[in-house]
């Protein structure tokens, strides 16, 4: 269990009208230290984290605060990551004083790229602008395929509800270690996402791109920068987790099934 001592708030920016007074009041009844995330780091370590928007403000919050635990409540649209919604925040938060919850951890990827070394909680996606191009994979030292088409995604199984969920990968309950690969739109109908052990070492060379195209790398959804032919990718898993705060062990059904419509 947590020791709450001092926590932090992130939110997701766009007019909304958040509680925060409400929260700060809350909190502080409970001896708890309250920080808003602004861009400023916090004036003291912090024992997790409160992001108030959708599953962009939840990766915002785990890259801004690597190893601390977060609490995602959904002031947004979709939410797979989200433990509930703002209508049940003061009573979400009541439990975590109390210390009712679950901590979910999870798999994350390490990126080794020519722009530096980052850590991925969702997906890694090298795609050019608007042409094929090809990229060749390679797992565990050996090539497995060349890959024609738009590009190409490696995920997590927390990403497995991401990007990869528009791909047709399969979703994957977040205790499965395993990355996800999958060609982005191939040029061959014979292409399948593929599954991969969590200890896989996993290389994608750009071979080629049109003249005038470049490929470029994206990290859970950011912009990193251009992919030059030659250049490659270097993937396995990362020695961080990401950790998640639930309130019951059937969340990951929960949130599938309301945000997909499989309740009927």
């Amino acid at each position: 269990m947590i020791q709450l001592k001092a926590l932090g708030v992130l939110l997701r920016h766009g007019g909304q009208a958040y509680p925060v007074d409400a929260l700060r009041k809350l909190v502080s009844k409970a001896g708890i230290r309250m920080h808003i995330l602004d861009g400023v780091p916090p004036p003291e370590p912090l024992d997790l984290v409160i992001a108030m928007g959708g599953d962009g403000t939840v990766l915002k919050a785990l890259d801004l605060m690597p190893g601390c635990p977060v609490l995602a409540i959904n002031f947004g649209t979709i939410g797979f990551l989200t433990a509930g919604g703002r209508d049940e925040l003061e009573h979400l938060v009541q439990r975590l004083i109390d210390r009712d919850y679950v901590i979910s951890e999870r798999l994350l990827l390490r990126c080794d790229h020519p722009g530096g070394t980052t850590h991925v909680v969702n997906e890694v996606v090298l795609r050019s602008s608007w042409r094929l191009m090809n990229v060749e994979v390679s797992v565990n030292g050996g090539k497995i395929r060349n890959i024609r088409g738009d590009g190409v995604i490696v995920g997590t199984p927390t990403g497995s509800t991401g990007y990869l969920l528009s791909t047709g990968a399969p979703l994957v309950m977040p205790d499965v270690e395993c990355f996800i690969l999958d060609g982005l739109n191939e040029y061959n109908f014979t292409s399948r996402a593929l599954i991969l052990s969590p200890h896989s070492r996993i290389r994608l060379l750009v071979t080629n791109v049109f003249p005038g195209e470049e490929a470029r790398l994206y990290i859970d959804g950011n912009p990193i920068g251009p992919v030059a032919p030659g250049q490659e990718i270097r993937l396995q898993r990362s020695d961080r987790r990401a950790q998640l705060v639930f309130f019951d062990d059937h969340y990951f059904f929960r949130n599938l099934s309301s945000r997909l419509g499989w309740e009927g």
